[in-house]
């Protein structure tokens, strides 16, 4: 049996740590959404995401992270559901500021009370590999193939880094495990390969999108060449900005050399096509790479 949901009837919760412009964002997002609610300044992933759902008036709702702004049009559609998603959490896709990359990483969401309120994720991890940095390998979250949104995870210094850096990570491991450097040139997720080396190389083009470059190429230099760090680090929010100060402290010409190092050893030890693209060469990319996806139906997966 089918269910239909308009998404206007949902709750709407706008959730915010950090993000240098939540409060501008936020004017936006209550004008084009009246009903949305705010949840800021909750320290952790899994505790911020049971504080949204504490905020909601409804079984489902919607959330929206406080660097993302959605289409109006998103909120005109109905979802609907049957017996094979109807416990589901939904994930659309969101077109990243800095690299033009369309996929779930920032997108809005749809969870339910149930699903939230029975996680054990990131800093309340269960113990397994798959929850100490994600929420996506539970076998009730589904990402979807739409694009209702952009992310911009770039304005700021920090908040640029920390957006490659753990994506730099994440795309390293096989369902938030670690692996080793053969098992990484083994591995057969092509379309991470492909979304690693873009992080790696684009974003020249707009503000921040350098820090977001080298952070994508720290953090996945720290998970592959640096045994002794503790990946699970990478849902630190607090830890994450010590690490980067450690780097914006450099003096400028100690700084290139790091960069250029660890540069050099993802290319020769792990075989990533790491480039340095000027800001046209990244724009021209973005253009042409934005005309691949075209939405279907909001449900399709």
């Amino acid at each position: 049996m089918q269910v239909s949901v308009n998404i206007k009837d949902l709750s709407c919760v706008f959730l915010t740590y950090n993000e240098p412009r939540r409060e501008e964002f936020w004017l936006t997002i209550s004008k084009m959404v009246p009903w949305a609610r705010r949840v800021d300044g909750v320290k952790g992933s899994d505790a911020a995401h049971k504080a949204a759902a504490a905020a909601s008036d409804t079984d489902r709702f919607i959330l929206i992270d406080g660097d993302n702004l959605p289409e109006p049009g998103f909120f005109d559609q109905v979802l609907t559901f049957d017996n094979n998603n109807v416990d589901c959490v939904l994930r659309w896709r969101a077109r990243n500021n800095i690299n033009g990359l369309v996929y779930g990483n920032g997108g809005i969401s749809c969870w339910t009370k149930e699903f939230v309120h029975g996680m054990r994720t990131h800093e309340n991890t269960d113990g397994r590999a798959e929850t100490q940095v994600e929420f996506c390998f539970d076998r009730r979250y589904l990402p979807l193939w739409n694009c209702y949104s952009v992310t911009f995870p770039n304005h700021s210094g920090l908040q640029a880094w920390r957006a490659g850096f753990r994506e730099g990570v994440k795309m390293c491991l096989d369902r938030g495990r670690r692996v080793d450097v053969i098992e990484f040139l083994n591995m057969q997720n092509y379309q991470n390969m492909e979304y690693l080396n873009i992080w790696h190389s684009i974003g020249g083009d707009v503000e921040n999108g350098r820090w977001a470059i080298y952070g994508a190429r720290m953090g996945t230099h720290k998970v592959m060449m640096e045994p002794e760090w503790d990946y699970t680090e990478v849902q630190d929010f607090a830890k994450l900005e010590g690490i980067f100060n450690s780097v914006d402290s450099m003096p400028f010409q100690k700084q290139q050399e790091h960069y250029r190092t660890i540069s050099k050893e993802l290319k020769a030890k792990l075989g990533l096509h790491v480039l340095e693209m000027g800001p046209e060469q990244s724009a021209f990319f973005k253009k042409f790479y934005k005309r691949l996806h075209r939405n279907k139906d909001i449900m399709s997966s």
